[in-house]
């Protein structure tokens, strides 16, 4: 539309605009061809520039769950466990190769709509990767399976800045290895805040409470849990503490790590059961359960009933 899309053309679609409040998801064939229809008025780097346009409150809690990544390649690895766990339109992977690591998009373009939406895509998660590290990082190539187009914009260069390759063998984009683990922003400010008030109790003389750790372990393990439960290594270098020291400290609470992971996980889901719309499969998602059915054996083993009754017995 801010290019020069009316709205009347966006109410006559098979699901009218002023419908989407109301609905999960467009059908797939119709949301590709929405994709080759706009392109065919708005001309070359159409979805190019739809990507850059794309911020992340626009996708949801998949959004929602790259917002507390701890590392810049996270949402990667989010986005893959995601669409495995709730959708079949695309299939991420992330793999690392010594220096470069490469994302590839699994997703066969059947249509010209699916070639648009895979360049939008790979443009939307390099506006992503910027806005959560807060630094100018740039892909170093990106690799499409389908032909260039006819005419070449320079939106893709603009997007992307380096070499851009068409007629390849998979979807892929490559980032510096060192580039994807950076700190986030987000990862950054909570670690300075937890070391600010750890020096503070230092300087204070005051020892750390042990039920004090306990919370901070559950607030890391809750932001964590979207890529999946992390391991005690993980939780213990966001926190500067060695196994061995974490196992005393929250043994000194009265807990272990294993207990706080299933004490978060079912209190995430408990609230957003109660006080959210987001899907079952969502909840799996950020409770961080791989499959929807792992899910609902466990809330059934924690409340004795499925998601789907507590649900229905809070109204």
């Amino acid at each position: 539309m801010a290019e020069g899309v009316e709205k009347e053309f966006f109410e006559q679609l098979p699901t009218p605009i002023g419908v989407l409040d109301e609905i999960q998801a467009v059908p797939a064939d119709q949301f590709f061809a929405l994709h080759e229809m706009v392109d065919e008025r708005l001309g070359p780097g159409f979805a190019i520039r739809v990507g850059q346009q794309m911020k992340m409150d626009d996708y949801g809690v998949l959004g929602l769950s790259w917002k507390t990544c701890s590392f810049v390649g996270e949402i990667y690895t989010r986005s893959e466990r995601y669409f495995m766990l709730l959708s079949n339109t695309y299939v991420f992977k992330l793999e690392e190769a010594g220096s470069i690591s490469n994302v590839f998009l699994n997703r066969k373009a059947h249509r010209r709509g699916v070639e648009l939406s895979n360049e939008a895509t790979f443009s939307a998660t390099v506006v992503v990767l910027k806005a959560i590290s807060g630094a100018d990082i740039c892909p170093v190539c990106v690799s499409f399976q389908h032909s260039p187009p006819a005419q070449f914009s320079q939106d893709y260069k603009a997007a992307f800045n380096c070499p851009i390759l068409f007629n390849q063998d998979q979807n892929c984009i490559s980032y510096k290895t060192e580039d994807l683990k950076m700190h986030t922003a987000k990862a950054d400010k909570s670690i300075n805040a937890y070391l600010l008030e750890r020096i503070e109790e230092e300087t204070k003389g005051i020892e750390i409470h042990a039920n004090h750790i306990a919370y901070d372990v559950e607030k890391i393990i809750k932001d964590a849990l979207p890529s999946g439960i992390p391991s005690m290594v993980q939780i213990g270098e966001h926190l500067g503490m060695s196994n061995r020291t974490l196992t005393r400290r929250l043994s000194e609470s009265g807990v272990t790590f294993r207990d706080l992971i299933k004490k978060t996980q079912k209190e995430l889901a408990i609230d957003l059961l109660k006080n959210s719309d987001r899907n079952i499969g969502e909840i799996a998602f950020l409770a961080g359960f791989s499959e929807q059915s792992a899910f609902n054996r466990a809330f059934k083993r924690w409340e004795g009933l499925s998601p789907v009754e507590f649900r229905r017995n809070q109204h």
